[in-house]
């Protein structure tokens, strides 16, 4: 069976009980998210119409391509609020595509594959991918996913300029890390180092970021820092967020690095 057949052969699926889950959620963020443009690069074009219809339901206008040459098009024209980018692409695949994004800008992108394999995974996460499904998954979890990135790329850029990940608040102007814990809110006492090491890493609180991607953009000053001091930062906020009763926080990704969020 060949590639292209075999990612045919695998369905969406549904699940009721995620279905009333995730509703659930949806007023939340739907005021904020209302008219965003969501540009759909997918070259299954049965797919591509069933995410198409769970976005517009929930108010979102969309767009799709069916090829990596075709949604570059469409994204440098229309400068959308989030792709949703396939990695199985004719012409171009989605990590060429995600890396071209990635030059233009900081559009936000949630990649899907029917691969499942972890090392496209995590090629695609430490190239700049926002978040990823592995098919088959619910559509409105995908809506769902969108939500949660659309909100934090907000927060990102200006609204409040506050990034909130789990009991975790990164603010961008005050330069302060807050762990809310039970209703109370503590600021942590970081270094600048471990400031900028939170604050870049909660953009994408599920990326896995590899060391040397941490160092570069967290350490560019010092040219004589070695990966491992990544780990010792890394160490450090990890006792400092369990001192304030934040668990799990920082996990390491085999073969990469470090992610912020646990899950």
């Amino acid at each position: 069976m060949n590639a292209k057949s075999s990612k045919q052969d695998r369905p969406l699926h549904f699940d009721p009980s995620i279905d009333a889950m995730v509703l659930r959620t949806f007023g939340e963020d739907e005021a904020m998210n209302e008219n965003a443009l969501i540009l759909i690069v997918e070259d299954e074009r049965q797919i591509a119409e069933i995410y198409q219809a769970f976005f517009e339901r929930e108010g979102f206008r969309v767009v799709t391509a069916h090829d990596g040459e075709a949604g570059l098009d469409l994204h440098r024209m229309l400068s959308p609020d989030l792709v949703v980018l396939d990695i199985g692409l004719p012409k171009r695949d989605g990590v060429e595509v995600l890396g071209e994004i990635r030059r233009r800008g900081n559009s936000p992108v949630i990649m899907s594959t029917a691969l499942g394999e972890d090392l496209e995974k995590l090629t695609a996460l430490k190239i700049g991918a926002d978040d990823y499904l592995v098919k088959p998954f619910n559509p409105l979890e995908l809506v769902a996913r969108a939500r949660a990135v659309l909100r934090r790329a907000t927060d990102t850029n200006g609204r409040g300029n506050v990034i909130r990940v789990g009991a975790l608040e990164v603010d961008m102007v005050a330069h302060e890390i807050r762990a809310v814990v039970k209703d109370d809110a503590e600021i942590l006492e970081v270094t600048p180092t471990e400031f900028r090491i939170v604050s870049h890493m909660a953009r994408a609180p599920r990326k896995a970021f590899a060391r040397s991607e941490i160092l570069d953009a967290c350490l560019p000053q010092d040219g004589n820092a070695l990966e491992r001091t990544v780990d010792s930062h890394i160490s450090n906020l990890r006792m400092k967020f369990e001192r304030v009763g934040i668990e799990g926080m920082l996990p390491g990704v085999r073969g990469v690095g470090y992610r912020l969020a646990s899950s």
